[in-house]
């Protein structure tokens, strides 16, 4: 039977939180943890675990296991544009999700199971193409089950979606590298895939109280290459170039910030594994969100409201000084001196506050400024941003590696340059903010007895 038959196509008329919000929040976070309990040891892993096929070590430098890293993120975030594509156009976004989270789990079923290079490529394929492909429609999918009635209700739950996936990643995070160590990495793969298994059987629960916007067929071609499509997504493009540098620094924490912390003295309290240090993100997240939405927003509303582009060009600047802290923290490292891993902390504060006004700003802003046809295309294409955003990262770690070993840009200069470059970037989008022009879009209701 078709979705349209099936079930509800359109939201209903209501003021309250839609019935599917929780299946879809909960699937977020054990899908999260699944994500980033196979990324947080990954270049931990590539750099101390990787074997061949004889079963002798075959460890990568710590300059291809971050270039490789980032070429997988690259990846990730190339696949939702497939597909946005596969469910706005064909599947529907329900079964879009459905399928590619069943590649996502022979991914790390793939991981688990064989950790040579070709193990470790086609694993980290499938988690790209599963990963990647399900992302746009997941969030759009939460932005359909709003109409206008309480279309009010969006930032708030964007930002309890945003607190579901880091409250997976908070605690992958906490427990990846330690079953890494003492277990492995069939069991410290196999546990994230394991969760990825929990979060495709909770979304499967709430099929009965999603709303299933149906796939547009041919007309969401038309609508995709009309004026009015080609404008929306151009001038959003426009905006995702310049946060895409934002992606090209955040997204070290897995991998350059990981080997830092490695030279550290790890010791505050207890003894921290390297990636262990990733925690403070998520978990910082969780604090920020409440304070960003209740503090820190309403006392600038009073004399300057905080648009979604001033966000974004303050969480931009802001970004440049976790990076400047980060050479410095290297400076010390590179001199002998004993830094002890707490000193991370400032860089996770500052990036982590970007994250709010950059990241969660973005994907509510994203949604709202698609038409209605292409909300999985549009959120694809923000998507798209981290996958340049690693590519640049992926590429200047590629080409800063010398024939005999060592770097082009080698100790604090490696974070200078990207702090230089962002600094740059951030200055550049001040007219863009200024320049563009909101045009809101959202789902038209389903007639209705009148609102709950």
């Amino acid at each position: 039977m078709s979705e349209k038959g099936r079930y509800r196509t359109a939201p209903e008329p209501m003021t309250g939180m839609p019935r599917g919000i929780p299946y879809i929040v909960a699937n977020e976070a054990a899908e999260r943890y699944s994500y980033y309990g196979m990324r947080a040891i990954l270049v931990i892993f590539m750099t101390k675990y990787l074997m061949d096929a004889s079963g002798e070590l075959d460890v990568m430098t710590d300059e291809q296991a971050k270039a490789w890293f980032h070429v997988f993120a690259t990846a990730v975030y190339w696949f939702p544009m497939f597909g946005a594509i596969l469910s706005d156009a064909f599947l529907g976004k329900f079964r879009t999700i459905m399928a590619l989270s069943i590649v996502y789990c022979l991914g790390h079923l793939t991981l688990a199971v064989d950790d040579t290079r070709l193990g470790l490529a086609l694993g980290l394929g499938l988690i790209a193409i599963g990963s990647g492909g399900i992302k746009p429609c997941v969030s759009a999918h939460v932005g359909d089950q709003f109409g206008r009635s309480n279309a009010g209700l969006l930032p708030k739950v964007f930002g309890r979606f945003y607190f579901a996936i880091n409250v997976g990643a908070l605690a992958s995070i906490l427990f990846a590298e330690p079953l890494l160590h003492r277990y492995g990495s069939s069991v410290a793969f196999g546990v994230p895939g394991v969760l990825m298994g929990i979060a495709t059987l909770v979304f499967w629960m709430g099929r009965n109280e999603f709303v299933h916007i149906p796939p547009g067929g041919i007309d969401f071609l038309r609508e995709a290459f009309s004026w009015e499509g080609l404008k929306a997504l151009a001038k959003l493009f426009i905006i995702y170039v310049f946060i895409a540098m934002f992606w090209a620094l955040f997204d070290q924490q897995g991998s350059a910030w990981v080997l830092q912390a490695e030279r550290m003295d790890r010791h505050f309290v207890i003894d921290w594994d390297p990636s262990q240090a990733q925690w403070l993100n998520p978990a910082l997240v969780l604090l920020f969100i409440p304070l960003f939405n209740r503090v820190i927003y309403p006392a600038f509303d009073g004399f300057w409201p905080l648009t979604p582009l001033r966000k974004i060009s303050i969480g931009l600047f802001l970004t440049v000084p976790a990076f400047l802290l980060s050479a410095w923290l290297e400076a010390r490292l590179d001199a002998g001196e004993n830094v002890n891993i707490i000193w991370q902390l400032g860089g996770y504060i500052i990036i982590t506050a970007a994250e709010i006004l950059v990241s969660i700003t973005a994907l509510e802003f994203s949604y709202t400024q698609a038409p209605t046809r292409m909300k999985s295309v549009v959120m694809g294409a923000f998507l798209l941003s981290v996958s340049l955003g690693n590519l640049f990262t992926a590429s200047v770690n590629f080409f800063i590696q010398n024939p005999d070993g060592t770097s082009k840009l080698d100790g604090a200069s490696y974070y200078l340059f990207f702090a230089g470059a962002m600094a740059v970037t951030a200055l550049l989008f001040i007219p863009v903010a200024v320049w563009y022009k909101e045009r809101t879009y959202i789902q038209e209701e389903a007639p209705g007895p009148g609102l709950t």
